[in-house]
């Protein structure tokens, strides 16, 4: 019976993210803000909670997020990742200017103290790489010029992770310096060491993977990956990081049959990860947070957008493009859930998760809607301003009559 109740309950969610798909196709829309209201309506506190199929959703929505970085990541070879790292760390540093520091601030302001202004910090800071990758999918953009500048951005992001993140361990379970400076260098030590495989190694591990059988191709492929992610987990670095070197440490025709070949299970399972975050929101904590999450997301959406305009803009993209690399940075996801799990867990301010999940649940639907929209409004602006800017000035106004009807002459 259990069984019978899994199969009907998972189909019925892979049938109506079709339906959603097909939907938000005929009206040329991201599919993602209707995958995030499914999941809204059938998890905790909605409508018709499942309750069967909760733990295949949840392993199905970790893999959905290795994939979608792992496809990014055979978009670009290793040689193309570290260029775009060294010319756009700059970006990087004004991303977590603009983006952490409100979050802190917040945090202080409201009287959370230091821990939770450094937890709120990394739940602004950090974007979506789960919901861009898709988003960019979905839009076309994965070959734009634009595009490089916005994943330099997010494996920066994704990279100081396996910095952040045991920092913000250690806070939470204030360990001393000692502790946390082992954990800090564990977490380095792997995410240096599975970069230089990838750059050093990356023709071997082709050569290795590489099979002129699609289905041994497809086997070894998403086993290296999960694999890998896994292993950088259980490390304290980000499974996404892992996923994502893997990605760039393949190249030639292994990338290429590899894209091929696992693009419908990353649809399948990105949609999954997308419901996943909705069913384990309940919509009767929103409504007490929801006036300081929309101040803070209304705060952090102009500033990752001033973000990618920025980075964009010192890369030689044209206007068009800065808009739309600021507008696809504004979603943020799975990294500001996980951080904020970490500090509910740990018994840090308990209006921070409530908090923290009614913000990212407003980003990660207004991210898509400020990736396809930005540009349009952005240039209509910037059009208006410099029309203003260039419009000839008025003609002078006509002298106005004296009392007796007769025109004023200009005195000398």
């Amino acid at each position: 019976m259990h069984s019978a109740v899994f199969l009907i309950e998972f189909g019925a969610i892979i049938l109506g993210l079709g339906l959603l798909g097909r939907l938000a196709g005929r009206f040329r829309f991201s599919p993602i803000p209707l995958y995030l209201l499914a999941g809204l309506a059938f998890g905790e506190g909605g409508l018709l909670p499942l309750g069967a199929s909760e733990e295949f959703v949840a392993i199905g929505a970790e893999i959905g997020v290795i994939l979608l970085l792992l496809m990014l990541g055979l978009e670009y070879t290793a040689s193309d990742l570290v260029s775009n790292l060294k010319s756009q760390y700059p970006a990087g540093l004004v991303d977590f200017a603009l983006n952490a520091l409100p979050g802190a601030a917040a945090a202080l302001l409201m009287g959370w103290g230091p821990v939770a202004a450094v937890v709120l910090a990394g739940v602004t800071w950090i974007s979506s790489s789960g919901v861009i990758a898709k988003v960019l999918g979905d839009l076309g953009r994965v070959g734009n010029r634009e595009t490089p500048v916005i994943l330099s951005i997010l494996v920066l992001e994704d990279l100081a992770m396996a910095v952040y993140l045991p920092i913000i361990t250690a806070l939470l379970a204030g360990v001393g310096l000692a502790a946390g400076s082992v954990t800090l260098a564990i977490a380095l030590g792997v995410a240096g060491l599975v970069l230089f495989a990838a750059l050093r190694y990356g023709r071997v591990i082709s050569r290795f993977v590489s099979s002129d059988d699609p289905e041994k191709l497809l086997l070894v492929v998403l086993g290296l990956t999960l694999l890998v992610a896994g292993i950088a987990q259980q490390l304290q670095v980000s499974a996404a990081v892992g996923a994502f070197l893997v990605g760039i440490a393949l190249s030639g025709e292994v990338a290429e049959g590899a894209h091929t070949l696992l693009s419908p299970l990353r649809d399948l399972f990105a949609a999954v990860f997308f419901v996943f975050f909705g069913l384990h929101t309940d919509p009767a904590e929103i409504p007490p947070v929801l006036l300081p999450a929309l101040a803070l997301a209304a705060v952090t959406a102009l500033t990752k957008v001033a973000t990618g305009y920025w980075a964009a803009r010192r890369a030689g993209i044209g206007p068009r493009g800065r808009w739309r690399a600021g507008g696809t940075l504004v979603a943020r996801g799975e990294f500001s859930i996980v951080i904020a799990g970490l500090a509910v867990s740990a018994g840090i301010q308990p209006a921070l998760g409530p908090l923290a999940t009614a913000y990212v649940f407003i980003l990660v639907v207004l991210g898509p809607l400020t990736a396809r929209f930005t540009e349009p409004i952005g240039t209509r602006l910037a059009a208006r301003l410099a029309a203003r800017r260039t419009a000839p000035p008025p003609p002078p106004a006509a002298p106005e009559p004296d009392a007796l009807g007769e025109r004023v002459e200009a005195r000398d």
